[in-house]
């Protein structure tokens, strides 16, 4: 993403060329080799082009827990578009993959971030102080949270 503002709150740079995205996904690419790899862009459909990415992470087989982080580009905020992805990522995380927790957190000055995981269903937790960085620097953790039991009760 080539935004400041879509990377504030991210962990990754802002890419200021084209090359850098080039080089991220033949990464993504050498990456899906990977049976446990779970990267994907969003691609709008009305002009077939990536606006975002969405992924799972820190695959804990001990806990059957994943992490899922996104991100999409501002243009398209508030449209609904990473709810409708988040969904999806959890639906085939929990249906698909059979985890047991699926997790998210976002820095309490990022609250749309947390409208989204709250309108998928996902729970919040609390806020640890400090327990995460962004290209803001060390910063706090909303935590939010969903197990399978409660995803297939609804």
């Amino acid at each position: 993403m080539s935004d400041d503002n879509v990377t504030e709150f991210l962990r990754w740079q802002t890419h200021k060329d084209i090359r850098v995205s080039k080089s991220v996904i033949k990464k993504w690419i050498k990456g899906y080799k990977k049976p446990n790899f779970y990267q994907w862009a969003i691609v709008l459909k009305e002009i077939n082009q990536p606006i975002g990415t969405i992924s799972g992470f820190d695959l804990c087989e001990k806990t059957n827990k994943v992490h899922i982080g996104y991100g999409i580009g501002a243009q398209w905020w508030n449209q609904g578009i990473m709810s409708e992805a988040l969904a999806a990522v959890m639906k085939f995380f929990f249906e698909q993959v059979k985890v047991n927790r699926i997790e998210s957190m976002h820095d309490p000055n990022n609250p749309n971030s947390g409208r989204v995981m709250k309108k998928c269903g996902m729970l919040y937790e609390g806020t640890l102080r400090q327990a995460d960085y962004s290209n803001k620097g060390i910063v706090d953790a909303c935590v939010y949270g969903l197990l399978a039991q409660d995803y297939f009760k609804n």
